[in-house]
């Protein structure tokens, strides 16, 4: 009787848990599962004005940008809202010396000079289907995973194309609880994006890497670019005879703001998230993953900081790679501290056990769950070693620019060797390279790359698995005596591949004997080994490893939804439209340390610091802050609103997501995550996690007041008070 009791105890505290507003859920399941619990903490639309396949609904205003962000439609005209950090690459790539966007900010006055941005594409959902009866079809118990990997394949393949055929549509299957369901995505891919306007980085990426994952934040993180059809409206390649995009709907604008506690929802494409692991993997990301990538990363941003602080074209060349890498080095320090702030090892150890006495209580579940764990942990310690060196090789070995860059040759070396390979076939390879590499060199300092690599090939030599080491990595410790910045200085002076002159020469006069030349070179050469030990031992291993550990994963996930029954499981995040529900709230992040949920336009003023980059503040912006010239988008209080949190469960991906009103009007724009929330990639808390959004006002304030720009502000749909 009382290990029943403190069984039922336990499962009445997990219940309560996850009765918190956690959660990114499917779109097209709302009605069965959210609406209620919605319309109950405030929501005013039923599930059809949300998602529907009969009528235009509010997904049909959400996209997902570029791959990795989210993005609104907010006119009748194809223009979309997203971050300033999600188009940064964007508008980077469109920057130089002459045209420093960045620094400057970019405003286009008329559809004719906003700037075609190649490369990005936007994705717009059609609809979405449960198939998991058709990609399962003909699986069963007996079925080894093998077998399953490969019947999945070809049942989704079937299904992606009696989708997609005869249509202007892509069709993608996505798994969903590890491989338990499966569904259809049907979306339009477009193709012409172009920039409509940017803020400068003193608004755009104020506070920088300082106040990134941090609250209180004062970032006008937003930028502005429009998506262009042809002339029957569907996707089409760049063409000046494209025109603005005509959606099925877009988002209304409210300026009214919002309180405390007021219902919020974020509509968006989260890219990953894994609630569901084991107490053993959740270990290793903590004490082993993070730490070693967070080390690996901070070095390659401290080398990367000091060159950019000296000079203003590296500064341009390197702002999109230097926030790449430092996002996710931020937010792995904060993971790893709430990990261990809210013992989530523990946690999940709790759970397990629990997990283990419900197993045993019948012969059939004892059967099926009862050797999972031990299984899990057998499993984990064969993968931690490899784990580890693949990480070194990913991180360190390829954070060596030029080394990445060099691994483009390959597939020219390959067809070089090949006998039956002819002239035609060496020439577009070379065309290929050569579109490539235009980007690289463009963007590419080897004075600090040489500093990069004397580095990472330090700390892979110190820290690696000996059975993965690359063997160029035992002969330079043999030849040079652990001296790897002299040997990087020797590489780079002696390499013709970080010479772009040299490099398009050898290109345009490639002929397949000259692959000698390039096998010769000696960043081809430590390229060749770094990829050999990942090719040969890493990758395989790694392989046959993530097979196990996804086959356990998958029947636990199953065990868990059987055995929590009296709850729904949310699906972890996959880079699929979700939804996620909250409230507008503040926080209490330490003992005597209590967050508001809002900042205005005087903390701004307060961070300044002409001294620092990041804290430099845009002239105008002074000006109409002393005049409190905010126009209409001041708040009822008179003081301009810059971002607030609420407690919607957001991810990467997440960015740029529209945050909705009750009456489903974009108030802001998702940018962050605060600090301490950091882990609810792994475990949700609900007295922390916080989603960071721009105040909607903000990002019209400084479209219309500060640049003036107010063509732009004209075409949205704008809800006064």
């Amino acid at each position: 009787m009382r290990k029943f009791f403190i069984l039922f105890f336990i499962i009445t505290s997990l219940r309560m848990t996850a009765m918190a507003e956690e959660g990114m859920w499917i779109p097209m399941l709302i009605e069965q599962l959210n609406i209620k619990r919605m319309q109950d903490l405030g929501l005013r639309l039923t599930a059809e004005d949300i998602y529907s396949v009969n009528h235009s609904s509010l997904k049909d205003a959400i996209v997902q940008f570029g791959g990795g962000c989210t993005a609104e439609i907010v006119s009748g005209q194809g223009l979309i809202l997203t971050n300033h950090h999600c188009g940064l690459g964007a508008i980077q790539r469109q920057s130089s010396l002459q045209h420093d966007y960045l620094a400057n900010g970019f405003w286009a006055n008329s559809f004719e000079e906003e700037l075609p941005c190649a490369g990005v594409t936007v994705t717009l959902l059609v609809r979405m289907e449960d198939v998991t009866d058709g990609v399962l079809a003909g699986i069963d118990n007996g079925t080894n995973q093998l077998q399953r990997a490969e019947m999945i394949k070809l049942n989704a393949a079937k299904i992606e194309k009696e989708a997609s055929q005869g249509t202007r549509y892509e069709a993608k299957i996505r798994p969903f609880y590890y491989g338990n369901r499966y569904y259809l995505f049907v979306n339009e891919v477009f193709k012409d994006i172009r920039l409509a306007g940017a803020p400068p980085s003193n608004i755009g990426q104020f506070g920088g890497d300082t106040d990134n994952w941090m609250w209180p934040r004062h970032t006008g993180d937003f930028s502005v670019f429009r998506i262009y059809a042809n002339r029957e409206n569907a996707p089409a390649v760049f063409s000046k005879e494209n025109v603005p995009y005509k959606p099925k709907h877009y988002l209304p604008i409210s300026l009214k703001g919002y309180q405390k506690n007021d219902f919020t929802f974020v509509f968006g494409y989260p890219g990953s998230t894994r609630e569901y692991l084991p107490s053993y993997a959740v270990d290793i990301i903590a004490n082993k993953e993070n730490p070693l990538r967070i080390s690996l990363r901070g070095q390659r941003l401290n080398i990367m900081n000091s060159a950019m602080e000296e000079s203003r074209l590296v500064r341009i060349q390197y702002a999109s790679k230097y926030n790449g890498i430092a996002n996710n080095w931020k937010k792995m320090m904060g993971e790893t501290r709430g990990i261990r702030r809210m013992d989530a090892v523990a946690k999940k150890v709790q759970l397990e056990q629990l997990f283990r006495s419900w197993a045993d209580s019948l012969p059939q579940r004892q059967l099926h769950y009862g050797n999972l764990l031990p299984a899990f942990q057998t499993v984990y310690e064969e993968y931690l070693p490899v784990d580890l060196s693949a990480i070194l090789i990913s991180e360190a070995g390829l954070g060596i620019e030029i080394v990445r860059f060099a691994a483009g040759f390959r597939e020219l070396v390959r067809l070089s060797k090949k006998k039956e390979t002819g002239q035609e076939d060496i020439s577009k390879a070379t065309e290929s390279l050569g579109k490539s590499i235009r980007e690289f060199y463009r963007n590419y300092q080897p004075p600090v790359d040489q500093k990069v690599m004397a580095v990472m090939l330090r700390e892979m030599h110190a820290k690696m698995d000996r059975m993965y080491l690359p063997v160029a990595l035992v002969d330079i410790e043999n030849a040079w005596h652990g001296d790897y910045v002299a040997y990087a200085e020797r590489v780079f002076s002696t390499t013709f591949l970080t010479d772009s002159v040299r490099t398009y020469k050898f290109l345009n006069s490639y002929k397949t004997a000259d692959v000698k030349k390039l096998e010769k070179d000696p960043v081809f050469r430590l390229m060749t080994s770094i990829y050999q030990r990942y090719d040969q031992d890493i990758v395989p291993k790694m392989n046959r490893i993530s097979t196990q550990i996804d086959s356990l994963q998958r029947i636990y996930m199953a065990g868990l939804m059987e055995m929590q029954h009296h709850k729904t499981l949310y699906p972890d995040a996959n880079s699929t439209l979700r939804i996620a529900f909250g409230k507008v709230d503040d926080y209490d992040p330490a003992d005597a340390v209590k967050y508001g949920y809002f900042t205005t336009l005087a903390g701004v003023m307060e961070k300044e610091d002409s001294a620092i980059y990041d804290y430099q503040v845009d002239s105008r912006l002074k000006r109409l802050y002393r005049e409190r010239d905010y126009g209409v988008y001041a708040d009822r209080d008179g003081t301009m609103h810059v971002a607030f949190t609420a407690s919607n469960h957001t991810t990467g991906g997440n960015s740029g997501s529209p945050v909705l009103n009750a009456e489903g009007a974009l108030i802001g724009i998702n940018f962050d995550r605060n600090w301490e929330g950091t882990l609810s990639d792994l475990m949700y808390d609900p007295s922390q996690c916080r989603n960071i959004s721009l105040d909607i006002r903000y990002c019209l304030f400084v479209i219309d007041k500060v640049a003036g720009c107010s063509r732009l502000t004209e075409e949205m749909k704008i809800i006064q008070r």
